[in-house]
């Protein structure tokens, strides 16, 4: 993600969340924040998705992943989310975690379907409207 990106990553925040990120928050994330690392989905010159990842030391936390409500379906979002689970395994990452709403079924499918696994619940992590998160885990394996 580039500083240009931002208007269409903005866009499809808005379009995304009922509490999106302010362009702030995202300019913070890539241009200050050494535990960032976030990655656009394009078509063309179109910003379609994108994903977000801090990596500490060998543990990380997807941060966000959104995709565009007309992109949505075609695999973008897994894309994406592999590509964060690449960035993670090649800074050595054991263990990734993320939070996602709990009427969110597409999302959390999407999570099942790539390996991560529930391990807990943030009651009233949410807001707007008010809502807890469920806690996802996925173990990297190592690769010999």
């Amino acid at each position: 993600m580039k500083i240009k990106d931002l208007p269409q990553v903005l866009e499809i925040e808005k379009l995304s969340y009922s509490n999106p990120w302010t362009k702030e928050s995202f300019l913070y994330e890539i241009t200050e924040n050494p535990l960032a690392t976030y990655l656009v989905a394009v078509e063309g010159e179109k910003v379609i998705g994108y994903g977000g990842i801090w990596v500490v030391l060998d543990e990380a936390h997807i941060t966000t992943l959104a995709v565009h409500p007309l992109y949505r379906r075609n695999g973008v979002g897994a894309s994406l989310l592999n590509a964060l689970l690449e960035v993670a395994r090649n800074k050595k990452v054991r263990n990734i975690i993320l939070e996602v709403r709990v009427s969110n079924l597409p999302a959390q499918h999407l999570y099942q379907k790539t390996g991560f696994k529930p391990i807990g619940l943030r009651k009233k992590y949410y807001t707007r409207p008010e809502e807890d998160a469920i806690v996802m885990s996925i173990e990297l394996k190592e690769e010999i």
